[in-house]
Formats: C-alpha cells, structure tokens, sequence
C-alpha cells in the first residue's frame, strides 16, 4: 500500500488517501500518522482522483521527530575522507524541516551559501516503533554551517531541509530495502547512482539503535545516510543554486522532484 497525504484543487484541508496507479483514493477519516499509529491497513473506500489532479503534501507533513545518520554509505564516507563510523553517527531535523515531495523548497539564505543536497531512503515508524514503511527524502545540507559550527542543527535542521514522499510504500511491499537502487539528478545531470546494499547499518539496525535511547512514536522519520556523489564531494565542489531542479528516485518508491529557492 502507498499511503499519501493530498489536496485537491481549491480545497483547505489536506486528506489521506491511498495511491493506485495514477489514482489516489481518499480514506473516510483521519489522517496518515493516524493509520500508522493505529497499524491499519484497510484499503481506502472513499472520493477518487486522478493523481496528476491532485497536489502531494509531504506524507506526514510535520514528524514529531527526523533523525539524521551521518556517513551511512560506505562509498560516501570513502569520498569524504572518512573512516567508516563503528556506531551510527545520529543528528536531527526539526518538524519545520518537512517540506513536499514536490517544490519549489524555500530555504533560508543563511544556509544557502553551499547548499548540497542527498538522496535518502526514508524510514518511517509505525506503532510499537516498528517500520512502518519507506519513502523518499533529500536531506538537504548547509555546507558552509556544517563545516564551521560543532553542532548540525542549523546545517541540517534549517526550513524545509527535508522533502520527502512522494507517499509511503509500507514495508510488506518492499522486500529487501537493502537492494534498492538509489540516485539524484540536478538539472536532469545525473549525481548519484548507488544502491541501499552500500548501507553500513541497515534500517533495522538504525531503529534498533535509536530506540535505545528515544521512543520512536508513529510518523517518525530516519533518513538513512546519503550514497557518494554529493556536491561537496565533486572537483570542483557543485551546489545548489536558486532554479536548480533536484529529482531524487529509489527504485520501488518512487521519485521527488523540487526546485530550490533561496531567500534573499
């Protein structure tokens, strides 16, 4: 199942559905963190539409809680200089840092500068802090912060840091998220082009480690780590500019496509 959080033309409310092909169907009440939380995995009976009439918000369109892993792939960590990490390295988005699947994604100037952006597997919890299932995410990346302030609230927290969806394929219909082809394209370049069995700790391993400290509740995201191709990491280093187009896709999942806007 695909479940997904929408709007469809001139509405207010956002509804949950579940997407069909090029179909998504609206569940009678509540809303995806709903579903999650109550582990149901009904089909939707209500209104239908075309997917391409409708606008996809983000799932969850602001997590109680996004947590970050650092130097996930080990190719990445190769491209950074890096040893491989013996634990899971963990940093955190804010619920502010959710933004749609589609864009354009505003950021703030501040961490505009050397803005770099990184195609991530999406773990998203479900009840009892089990994985509910996966989406797509960009963990979008203040460079110039991150190199400069000890901590990466403010180079990986900032507004809108975080696009992800397009929906959330639930977990019994990914069979091995360890095999999923992943990459991003900038302006239709292809950037990164990897696949999840570069991962160091898998998601299990990832929700196992966090849960030894913080209670994950439904809705909840873990970004995975990012695969090697990063702007940073080219010669010379690449970022994004304002107009840049962004499309990241993990095969099985589907895609996200954002322009970026910088303020100011």
């Amino acid at each position: 199942m695909r479940l997904a959080t929408f709007l469809t033309p001139g509405a207010a409310d956002p509804m949950a559905g579940e997407v069909r092909d090029d179909r998504i169907v609206a569940f009678g009440s509540g809303t995806v963190r709903d579903r999650l939380a109550a582990g149901d995995s009904g089909p939707a009976d209500g209104e239908e539409h075309a997917l391409a009439d409708v606008t996809l918000l983000a799932p969850v369109p602001r997590p109680r809680a996004i947590f970050g892993i650092g130097l996930n792939y080990a190719a990445h960590a190769a491209e950074s200089g890096r040893d491989l990490p013996e634990q899971p390295m963990v940093f955190m988005k804010l619920p502010t840092s959710s933004a749609p699947p589609g864009g354009p994604v505003e950021v703030p100037a501040a961490a505009g500068k050397r803005l770099d952006y990184e195609a991530e597997l999406a773990v998203v919890i479900g009840a009892g802090g089990r994985i509910a299932g996966y989406a797509v995410a960009n963990d979008l990346s203040a460079r110039d912060l991150q190199g400069r302030e000890p901590q990466l609230t403010r180079a990986k927290g900032f507004d809108a840091s975080c696009p992800w969806g397009p929906w959330i394929t639930t977990a019994d219909e990914v069979a091995d998220p360890e095999a999923l082809r992943i990459g991003s394209r900038v302006n239709g370049d292809a950037r990164q082009d990897s696949t999840t069995a570069d991962l160091i700790f898998g998601p299990q391993a990832l929700v196992d480690f966090i849960a030894q400290t913080c209670t994950l509740e439904p809705g909840d995201l873990i970004l995975t780590g990012t695969p090697e191709g990063v702007g940073m990491a080219m010669d010379p280093p690449q970022f994004l500019a304002s107009g840049d187009v962004v499309r990241i896709e993990i095969e099985s999942l589907g895609a996200i496509e954002h322009a970026v806007t910088i303020r100011g």
